[in-house]
């Protein structure tokens, strides 16, 4: 490595010691399978490696995921590196995400290449195509490694996938690629952690073996001195070092990587009623960006729903939010035929309030057409019919961040947009729903469309419920229908750096870093 970090202990408060460039060192932490906790782990790392005085950077050669962001040149790539990047104080970059794969059919995904839409392939024809990418990926990894002191680096789904470990981008080829020493997460929350660990590394070649420096056993529930036989076990049976037993954590917020807790149902239906706020989101089949939704969460008196069921939608909920979906058009065919359509109208016609957002926004048109196929056979589909707009997909994506004001209230507001077509309002009963801008630009736009005051808008701002001001006034709205205490909304973006700081504490009350950190030399 170009710089070792053998004097982390009297060095760790100096951080001039980790000012020089160069060629980085790496470390990477990889899976005993998907959802086992990589992408946290690596955010938690970035974050105290950023405490000790390193110039830390993340990345992941390739991520899938329909949860994505813009970044600081305007390119997509996932949520994950973005809170990674924000943990170790940095600027996200399409450097970080360098391939970004949208799941947009059971087979197929749109391929984002260094934060630009390359096409869509089906899975089996990307599989024989990745070998082309391993120039762009080194290429990003290298602008990094010039930049920065450390590459916290992620992999993806289980590293030890043989079937698909010829054309490997993401996980041991990467590591071989920058000589990176690995940790193995596995999941012990979920059952088989023995399996997981002792399955996985007996499964690795002898190069791979050398690189796996030890584990982290994440989601541990329970007296972890009952697991101390456990660990023995796994240290005898590997020849390596557990290096951290990770207790399961609920009470600090970051935003997860992707739709997996959604998707599967993981999320229990919390009860509504009289004294709180209650919010039903529609669980789209192909929902993306639904981080937009978690700031809500954190506010003291609201129940937040996902519901994918008409029946779960009862007349106790205030307000309901149609978030982004990877395909509208397959998603406007399910609304009408699920009985959603039906259930969404007569719940305006209570006077329910409604927002959509992105694709949410789309379905709450008139029409959708997609006259050159981008996403389906069919050239266009009705939607819901409650805003007076009408959306033409297009083949060229919109990728901005933007700012600006919401002519509703009058509230700052600010995000991202991300989306394929171009939506027109057809009467003059719909009013735009803001007024934005790219940062640092004089060019203004309106974004949107409401009509009756509010009562249903739609919006292309991916992440406008993170406007501490705007998501208050939304909010009072109803706490003052409801006789509740009005709100201040404490909550921005800047609020989650606490979260990452929590997040390393705990980590580093769990894992032995100053071990880890002596690999690193």
């Amino acid at each position: 490595m170009a710089f070792s970090l053998k004097r982390h202990k009297e060095l760790k408060s100096s951080p001039i010691y980790f000012q020089g460039r160069g060629s980085a060192g790496a470390v990477m932490f990889l899976g005993t399978g998907s959802d086992v906790g990589k992408s946290i782990v690596t955010t938690a790392f970035c974050r105290i490696f950023k405490r000790r005085g390193i110039r830390v950077a993340p990345f992941k050669a390739q991520n899938m995921s329909n949860n994505s962001f813009v970044t600081i040149e305007g390119g997509e790539i996932g949520r994950a590196q973005v809170v990674q990047a924000e943990a170790a104080g940095l600027l996200p970059s399409v450097h970080m995400n360098p391939i970004l794969l949208k799941p947009a059919t059971g087979h197929g995904s749109q391929i984002i290449l260094q934060g630009k839409v390359l096409g869509r392939m089906e899975a089996f024809d990307y599989h024989k195509y990745k070998p082309r990418l391993r120039k762009v990926v080194m290429e990003s990894y290298n602008r990094l490694a010039g930049e920065y002191d450390l590459i916290v680096m992620e992999g993806a789904g289980s590293c030890c996938e043989m079937n698909l470990k010829e054309n490997d981008l993401v996980n041991f080829s990467m590591a071989k690629a920058v000589n990176a020493p690995c940790i193995l997460v596995a999941d012990i929350d979920r059952g088989g952690v023995f399996a997981q660990i002792i399955g996985s590394f007996h499964l690795m070649t002898r190069k791979e073996k050398d690189l796996t420096i030890g584990f982290i056993i994440n989601k541990f529930r329970g007296d972890p001195r009952l697991f101390s036989s456990g660990i023995d076990y796994i240290e005898k049976k590997t020849g390596r070092p557990v290096l951290g037993l990770i207790p399961y954590f609920q009470d600090i917020k970051i935003d997860s990587e992707d739709s997996v807790a959604v998707e599967e149902d993981k999320r229990p239906i919390k009860p509504a009623g009289p004294g709180s706020i209650n919010i039903a989101v529609l669980r789209l089949p192909a929902i993306s960006n639904f981080t937009d939704l978690e700031g809500l969460e954190r506010e003291p008196d609201l129940v937040v729903n996902y519901l994918f069921q008409p029946e779960q939608f009862s007349g106790e909920y205030d307000f309901l939010i149609i978030p982004g979906t990877k395909n509208v058009i397959e998603d406007a065919i399910w609304v009408a035929r699920s009985g959603w359509k039906k259930v969404i109208r007569s719940f305006v016609h209570r006077a329910g309030k409604v927002l959509g957002i992105c694709g949410g926004y789309q379905l709450l048109g008139r029409s959708i057409m997609d006259p050159g196929g981008m996403e389906s056979n069919l050239k266009e589909i009705k939607g819901l019919g409650l805003l007076p707009v009408e959306t033409c997909l297009e083949e060229k994506k919109t990728v901005r961040k933007v700012t600006g004001r919401c002519l509703i209230n009058g509230k700052r507001v600010a995000g991202y947009e991300i989306h394929m077509g171009k939506t027109n309002i057809l009467s003059k009963r719909g009013e735009p729903f803001a007024m934005i801008h790219e940062p640092g630009k004089k060019r203004s736009w309106n974004d949107g469309c409401c009509v009756d005051g509010g009562q249903i808008s739609g919006t292309y701002i991916h992440g406008i419920l993170d406007s501490p001001g705007f998501r208050a006034d939304l909010l009072n709205h109803f706490r003052k229908n409801k006789g509740l205490k009005l709100r201040e909304s404490k909550y921005g973006r800047l609020a989650r750096f606490h979260q990452y700081d929590r997040l390393a504490d705990h980590f580093e009350s769990h894992c032995d870093v100053n071990r880890i950190l002596s690999y690193l030399e």
